[in-house]
């Protein structure tokens, strides 16, 4: 399926969705998708790079040199780099992830987000919803995993996890699942490339917590 400007899809494909400001893209993106597409048994992943964050202070970098960077970092046949949400006029999570369904209704997407979000998804706009409408996957980082472990959306979705190598099912179960692999994470992070003064953000509004 192709429509303009949009991401091609072919019926009965799964898809990671990793969403961000990506600001900027660096080689731990890289790391993490790499390893969501052997362990989750995904086709393909797309990064999502969001208008914004609003629960940041301050925006991302202008949009187009963030796509450019990301694609300069993310060069895999597997992996498309888009700007979707802009383009759908989504704000949230959920409404991106709803909105893709109608979009594409023959294919199957996966959520994926590091622990460190898991810790904190219950603040997220209709975070029930996602859970319902898409499997989730969950990728460790450096000193975030007791935290997501013990999380309020760990809690109560604890009877539908995938353990072990049921993550290789999770784009072929139905939500609510999901699914927390451990791996040997990438320390760097966009906030740590930014303050560096490698990365110039700009004041602007944006989306919910992100990578």
């Amino acid at each position: 399926m192709r429509r303009t400007g949009l991401p091609w899809a072919t019926k009965g494909q799964v898809i990671g969705l990793l969403g961000g400001s990506f600001d900027p893209a660096h080689d731990g993106h890289v790391h993490i998708t790499k390893a969501a597409l052997e362990r989750f048994g995904l086709d393909r992943v797309w990064w999502l790079v969001s208008p914004g964050n609003p629960l940041k202070e301050r925006g991302p970098a202008p949009m187009a040199a963030r796509l450019e960077m990301a694609r300069s970092v993310m060069e895999h046949p597997r992996v498309t780099v888009t700007d979707i949400e802009a383009r759908i006029g989504t704000r949230y999570t959920a409404e991106t992830i709803a909105a893709l369904q109608g979009l594409y209704p023959d294919v199957r997407f996966v959520w994926l987000m590091g622990a460190d979000n898991l810790a904190q998804f219950h603040r997220w706009q209709d975070w029930q919803d996602i859970m319902a409408r898409v499997p989730v996957g969950v990728l460790a980082r450096p000193g975030d995993r007791i935290s997501a472990r013990m999380s309020r959306a760990a809690r109560i979705y604890r009877e539908d996890r995938l353990i072990g190598r049921e993550a290789a099912l999770l784009g072929r179960t139905p939500a609510p699942a999901w699914s927390f692999v451990n791996l040997p994470m990438s320390q760097k992070s966009s906030t740590a490339i930014r303050n560096a003064g490698e990365w110039a953000s700009a004041p602007v509004v944006g989306d919910d917590p992100v990578p």
